[in-house]
């Protein structure tokens, strides 16, 4: 086998995130974007000892843990939803499978299995599109990357993870761009207008905020624009139409400065009987109804926090601390990177009557030194790294008796449990959480106690 080779093999397993691979001729190909039990081609690319990874071609024969029905028509194209072909019991089987296998050198007490999301379908209410051509030269697209391609981009006019408003809000701006011939922004050039479309929609509330993002050349009418959008016949409601300009080089949704078109610049979202103010740039989880069921699981693992001290690192918009404050905790502090979502969380105690939280803005690696509390639980939900390799530390310093680590991504999890455990906790329990349906991520929270 050499690269450039055209072999047939069938998938065995994968491994987190999408590390799909099969055996040809003794040796392990990996194969992304397939799922066990299907029969391949796949064309060599990569060829190193005890490395072969390989480009798929062809499904040449089905799993059968795959669906018959269900996905949408951009699924061969698009880069979301890797395990959209996938039964959803055998999706939940295979990321139990690979959360375990991450966690192996882990001594874990209990394992608690997978729970499902309260649904496959339609549960993100926090999509950022992208502007950029089906293919070189073609025509103005917006939607998501195309699979294997830094600059492409898919039109999505279906699709299963997100709300049926979302769609409307694609077709309405590319119409609206198009017929007056507005460029995207060329990340290769630096020249261009559009860059991305963030949509973001309360599921319990109904509200939809929606942030334009282009580079200072802007040869329309954002009024119009404006205009535009509210002319849509959508089942949910404007809270706010945003624009904001972005000069910088890197392919990322940030504001170098921002203009309220319409109305406010956050939305309304409630969890259980909490009210939140989430503002276009801060954290919020993307899936809400499955945000109660992983918030429930924290819960759980928290146990009665009655009287007891609590720091709620890497907050957001301090979701999780003002579950905990709702519980009885005698005081919350959180910490979290993003001002602005510093200041909706402080907003949203005060909006929820909890006179027992306080938020604070800054790095958690900097931050955990000016606290002088002595916390009785330490909640921690890292970004997709994880904790710091020097924060981990300062926390452990704390000797909280119990910590409850909330992980987006289980291979930095794995990491930093084997830290905690070497440092003298012992995780006591572990569940997943199912958030994001038909895709390669998962949610586990984990309990750890100072032994």
């Amino acid at each position: 086998m050499k690269k450039k080779d055209i072999i047939t093999l069938e998938i065995q397993d994968v491994n987190f995130p999408n590390k799909a691979y099969g055996e040809f001729e003794g040796e392990r190909v990996t194969v992304r974007d397939t799922v066990p039990g299907q029969k391949v081609q796949a064309q060599v690319f990569k060829k190193k000892p005890n490395l072969v990874e390989a480009k798929l071609l062809e499904v040449v024969e089905k799993s059968p843990l795959e669906r018959t029905e269900g996905m949408c028509s951009h699924y061969p194209f698009c880069g979301g939803c890797t395990y959209q072909t996938m039964k959803h019991e055998a999706e939940l089987e295979l990321k139990e499978r690979q959360v375990k296998r991450l966690l192996e050198k882990i001594e874990i007490g209990s394992w608690e299995g997978i729970v499902p999301a309260p649904s496959e379908t339609g549960y993100r209410n926090k999509c950022e599109f992208s502007f950029g051509d089906e293919e070189k030269d073609g025509a103005l697209a917006l939607g998501m990357r195309k699979r294997m391609s830094f600059y492409e981009v898919v039109t999505l006019k279906d699709c299963n993870i997100i709300d049926k408003d979302y769609l409307k809000i694609i077709e309405g701006t590319l119409a609206f761009m198009q017929e007056r011939n507005v460029p995207f922004y060329h990340k290769a050039r630096h020249d261009g207008c559009l860059r991305h479309l963030v949509v973001r929609k309360g599921t319990a509330t109904g509200e939809i905020l929606v942030n334009l993002v282009t580079s200072s050349e802007i040869p329309f009418s954002v009024e119009e624009f404006k205009d535009m959008l509210l002319s849509l016949e959508l089942e949910g409601q404007f809270c706010g139409i945003l624009h904001s300009v972005n000069d910088g080089l890197a392919d990322t949704v940030q504001s170098d400065e921002m203009h309220l078109l319409y109305g406010r610049d956050y939305f309304m979202e409630k969890l259980f009987d909490l009210e939140f103010k989430v503002s276009v740039y801060s954290f919020f989880q993307t899936n809400t109804a499955g945000a109660e069921k992983l918030y429930s699981i924290v819960k759980e693992f928290a146990g009665d926090v009655e009287n007891k001290m609590v720091f709620d690192l890497y907050c957001g918009t301090g979701t999780i601390g003002q579950i905990m404050a709702e519980a009885g905790s005698k005081k919350v502090v959180g910490i979290e990177l993003i001002e602005e979502a510093v200041v909706a969380a402080n907003e949203n105690a005060k909006r929820n009557g909890l006179e027992n939280c306080t938020f604070i803005a800054g790095d958690v690696l900097k931050m955990v030194d000016e606290l002088e509390d002595k916390p009785d639980l330490i909640i921690v939900d890292p970004p997709r790294d994880g904790i710091h390799p020097k924060a981990i530390g300062k926390i452990i310093d704390f000797g909280a008796p119990e910590i409850v680590y909330v992980s987006c991504k289980p291979t930095s999890l794995a990491r930093d449990l084997e830290i905690f455990q070497q440092e003298g906790y012992k995780v006591e329990k572990v569940k997943l959480m199912d958030m994001f349906p038909r895709t390669v991520h998962v949610e586990t929270v984990a309990l750890l106690k100072k032994v």
